[in-house]
């Protein structure tokens, strides 16, 4: 199976920095079910081509895996036979091929030209064959609102029936992690199958890689079952997250500021700037909490509760944060941290200065002591009212960082929310949100107790009577 990459963005040959290879070597990757190559057919100032080519033993998808025949229930599954299309066609395997294979391109990283992730770029890109279950329909329904031209060439059909095979090429104005995410996500959607059973992490993976474009995808609810085959209650779940991000106001209504609210992928209301300024809640939040610890002048720093690693990619890219600690109850949660952080591939240096850690925020963990700052970015809330005077021994009493940055929902401004009326909260993880002044309170109590002194700060967009939908404390040691 083949992926091929074009662009005739001017320098050309810059489509090797964003996908972390040089264009002059042939690069070659031992993967689990075989070998993957990396080649540019073609690499010019004027026109750039880079081929992931797919290498795979037929008989070891099968072989010394047990069950790798057969589905949960016994039944014959999609590597039953030794001889079967799975090493010719574009599937699953091609997604986790470009996962680990061009990790920082769909991750949007680069250390070399970081401007050129963010930027637009003439790309087209060739997949093929591709088993499609639906034919031509269903490749123009689900690329097109996407805005591709899409071209699709049958190459083969079963006893002259309509074809089953296709070769396509998607050609936009678009930034490379967005290309490379559509196919990401949608090879196996139209292929229609998985050569592994899905779990839970198939709901994060979906998600992460959806970012931006599968909530509003008028097929959504068809990409998300097909995407989790043979996990239907996964499927419920990640349909249920994706509603929340047009459960909060219709598309295009806007919220009582003018802006429009929507729900991120964590389920937190996130609130975006009008369109003119379109910067999320989650964004400002973090980049809040990034310049409290600046201000601070840490150099040693916890992120407690740090989920899947958002703020740890602001803070790995600073360099005055010497020491760099993430650590959550969740392990799975750590380990999609240590996948988006792509911590194997770090420069040595940069890998020596972050660590990952498995820790509960409510016990004493000598391993969270002596830093100079700690942040808790919407974290606090998850908690059971019964179990914070433990979560604030062990973070004011006994880690006791010089400085701790806590940020949290305001509650009050729910009430502008219509369908969060009736006390309802931001997500279902939520054991409790605060009023502005239940977390002043809060905040001065537990500054008294633990002799620390307390700033509150907003951040987002003032709601004139509501306030702002995030609060933030800094505590400082006195």
């Amino acid at each position: 199976m083949l992926l091929s990459i074009t662009t005739t963005h001017r320098p050309a040959t810059d489509l090797g920095y964003l996908l972390a290879k040089h264009p002059d070597r042939l690069q070659s990757f031992q993967l689990g079910f075989g070998e993957a190559h990396v080649c540019y057919p073609e690499a010019t100032e004027e026109c750039c081509t880079a081929s992931l080519i797919l290498d795979l033993d037929p008989v070891s998808l099968v072989r010394g895996r047990p069950g790798a025949g057969q589905d949960k229930n016994g039944a014959a599954g999609p590597l039953a036979n030794y001889v079967n299309d799975r090493p010719y066609v574009a599937s699953s395997f091609l997604s986790v091929a470009i996962s680990r294979v061009l990790g920082s391109a769909l991750g949007g990283r680069t250390t070399a030209r970081p401007d050129l992730v963010a930027a637009d770029l003439p790309l087209s890109a060739t997949v093929g064959p591709v088993r499609v279950r639906g034919g031509l329909a269903v490749i123009s329904r689900l690329f097109e609102p996407l805005g591709y031209q899409v071209t699709a060439i049958p190459v083969a059909g079963a006893d002259g029936a309509a074809p089953i095979l296709w070769t396509l090429t998607l050609a936009s104005t678009t930034r490379l992690q967005v290309l490379l995410s559509h196919i990401y996500v949608l090879i196996p959607v139209l292929d229609d199958d998985k050569h592994y059973w899905v779990a839970q992490d198939e709901i994060e993976k979906l998600l992460r890689h959806g970012e931006g474009w599968l909530a509003a995808h008028p097929d959504r609810e068809f990409i998300t079952r097909r995407y989790l085959r043979r996990g239907p209650r996964y499927a419920r779940e990640a349909l249920a997250r994706l509603a929340a991000l047009d459960a909060l106001v219709a598309p295009g209504d806007p919220g009582p500021d003018g802006a429009t609210d929507l729900v991120d992928a964590d389920g937190n209301v996130d609130r975006a700037v009008p369109a003119d300024e379109p910067v999320s809640l989650n964004t400002q939040r973090h980049q809040a909490v990034l310049q409290a610890l600046q201000d601070a002048g840490a150099t040693t720093v916890l992120d407690l509760g740090c989920g899947e690693g958002k703020l740890l990619r602001l803070l790995i890219k600073d360099s005055r944060f010497t020491k760099i600690t993430g650590a959550d109850v969740s392990l799975q949660a750590l380990g999609i941290a240590q996948e988006r952080l792509n911590l194997d591939r770090l420069p040595e240096r940069q890998r020596e200065r972050l660590t990952l850690l498995h820790s509960a925020l409510t016990y004493r963990d000598q391993r969270l002591a002596g830093y100079d700052a700690a942040a808790l970015v919407e974290v606090v809330e998850h908690v059971d009212p019964a179990r914070l005077p433990a979560f604030e021994r062990a973070v004011f009493a006994y880690a006791r960082p010089g400085t701790v940055v806590l940020t949290t929902p305001n509650r009050d401004w729910n009430a502008g929310i219509p369908a969060l009326a009736g006390d309802k909260l931001r997500h279902r993880d939520h054991r409790f949100e605060w009023t502005r002044a239940e977390f002043a309170a809060w905040t001065a109590r537990v500054a008294a107790e633990h002799r620390y002194i307390a700033v509150l700060h907003g951040i987002g967009e003032a709601h004139p009577e509501f306030g702002y939908p995030t609060q933030m404390a800094v505590f400082t040691c006195a």
